[in-house]
């Protein structure tokens, strides 16, 4: 059966149907020229058959007229008649004789009871030339002449004779060349494919060489390139391709390099930011101590500084955290862990065992980074707790026997995401609501938890319940091989009592019926 549809698709072929179409074209050709040449070899025989004829015919009736008297007998008219046939018996032809003024006898007419045709008698009597015409009688081909007798002065006589002349030779010729048109046609038709298949091979050649490089170039190979052969439209094509991947390559060049450079500066900025930023947090955290002796306005506006440069330090992690994800410096730290007590340790650790509704059934292992992990669940419920509404559950799904997943599910209870923002939901940056220009996250947290799951190998969805609120599915295999390449990475610390990147995920959601999540910046 798989062959069927193969054969299917190379008789769709470019190639079946350039050799259909060139054979079609030297089918039309040799039909045209084998009708043409029949009509032409046709008319030729039967003109050569004809004009031989009613040159014999002039010669013997210029022979034999003379000796006959004029006004002539009926029985003069029968015996030039017999003297005609004899004289042309190697012809076989019959003759008809008639006189003007004589009337026709029974045997003066054509044998077979073949009567003259009207229109050639009126001919012959009104133009006084020969004339001839081609007939058929029963299937039989006839040619039959009328010619009028002069006179020695070269005026014309009452006298004309007719004669037909069977045309079963010449017929017979006609027909040995049709047969041999015919069974010249096959060879032909097979001979014909051989220059088509070579016509096809000429053409799809580049063509195929053009879907090769192609396939090339979106694999990532910018640097192919087509040999470029003769002056025709297919080299033409060929140039016009290597045109265009010398171009792709230089902007994907200069993509990759701006790219790089970005992925450089954010790095840089980050890492620069963070020694300032720890002294000044350092410097905060003293502040925020004595705040309560200072004036009111004092202590809000120490508060204030230390509220911002908590999220300031925290966005400087996220971005450090993205920036190794992008260099490809992240990897797994892999353990055999007990998921439910993975997740539970997460929530101790951020106080929410209250605030949250955790069924987590026991003995599920599997072979996880719990740095990770961890880092997943907290952007992931605090997402939950602060942009969608209480009670979030947690729910960990126990795998089916045999099957190779895990499945975490963390859904809560507030308006659900818009569906225009669903497809963003995981976007860097993303605001769902370009009105409002900060938000309390980063606005990376749920693009750092796509990267951890899919660091493991897994996927992560977001999706709105029919019972109302938001729901993000975690999908993540049960055992995975020790991933190989450069060391680890550290990750996104989980500044204290937050979560596990920013305090949330960075990734508000909007408040009113019908909000979505934004990643605000």
């Amino acid at each position: 059966m798989p062959s069927r549809p193969r054969a299917l698709t190379l008789l769709r072929g470019l190639r079946a149907r350039l050799v259909v179409g060139f054979l079609v074209v030297a089918a039309v050709s040799a039909l045209t020229t084998a009708l043409l040449t029949y009509r032409e070899a046709r008319n030729a025989i039967l003109q050569r058959s004809q004009d031989i004829a009613v040159n014999d015919l002039r010669a013997q009736v210029n022979s034999l007229a003379p000796e006959l008297s004029v006004p002539p007998s009926q029985a003069d008219l029968d015996n030039f008649r017999v003297q005609l046939e004899r004289a042309g018996k190697s012809r076989d032809w019959d003759i008809s004789v008639h006189y003007r003024g004589v009337p026709d006898s029974a045997e003066n007419g054509l044998r077979s009871h073949l009567v003259i045709p009207a229109e050639l008698k009126a001919s012959v009597d009104a133009r006084h030339v020969p004339v001839f015409q081609r007939i058929d009688r029963s299937g039989d081909p006839w040619l039959l002449i009328g010619m009028p007798v002069r006179q020695s002065d070269g005026q014309a006589s009452a006298l004309s004779v007719y004669a037909r002349l069977p045309l079963h030779a010449e017929e017979a010729n006609v027909e040995a060349l049709v047969s041999a048109a015919q069974r010249g046609a096959l060879p032909v038709l097979i001979l014909a494919v051989i220059p088509a298949l070579l016509a096809a091979r000429g053409v799809l050649r580049p063509v195929r060489g053009l879907r090769q490089a192609a396939g090339r170039i979106a694999e990532g190979k910018l640097d192919t390139r087509l040999e470029v052969k003769g002056a025709d439209e297919l080299a033409d094509l060929s140039r016009t391709f290597n045109d265009m991947a010398a171009r792709l390559e230089e902007s994907m060049a200069e993509l990759r390099r701006l790219e790089a450079n970005s992925r450089r500066f954010a790095a840089d900025v980050s890492h620069e930011l963070r020694t300032p930023l720890a002294a000044m947090s350092a410097v905060t955290d003293v502040l925020d101590e004595d705040a309560d002796s200072l004036d009111p306005d004092t202590a809000s506006a120490v508060r204030l500084i230390s509220q911002e440069t908590g999220k300031l330090a925290r966005m400087v992690e996220d971005l450090m955290e993205v920036s190794r994800f992008d260099a490809g410096a992240a990897a797994l730290h892999l353990d055999e862990v007990d998921v439910a007590e993975t997740i539970r340790k997460t929530l101790q650790a951020r106080a929410w065992q209250q605030r949250v509704t955790a069924e987590l059934p026991e003995d599920v292992r599997a072979r996880l980074d719990p740095r990770r992990l961890d880092v997943v669940v907290a952007n992931l419920v605090g997402n939950a707790l602060h942009h969608g509404g209480e009670p979030v559950r947690v729910l960990l799904r126990t795998p089916e026997p045999g099957a190779g997943r895990l499945l975490i599910e963390i859904s809560d209870s507030g308006p659900g995401i818009d569906p225009d923002v669903l497809p963003h939901v995981f976007e860097r940056f993303y605001k769902a609501d370009s009105a409002r220009a900060r938000s309390e996250g980063s606005g990376l947290g749920l693009a750092i938890a796509m990267e951890n799951v899919r660091l493991h190998g897994g996927t992560m969805r977001a999706a709105n319940s029919p019972e109302g609120g938001a729901v993000f599915t975690v999908d993540l295999p049960l055992r995975q091989d020790e991933p190989g390449g450069e060391g680890g990475t550290d990750g996104a610390h989980a500044p204290d009592g937050v979560d596990g990147t920013d305090g949330a995920d960075g990734t508000e959601r909007a408040a009113g019926a019908g909000a979505g999540k934004e990643n605000d910046g």
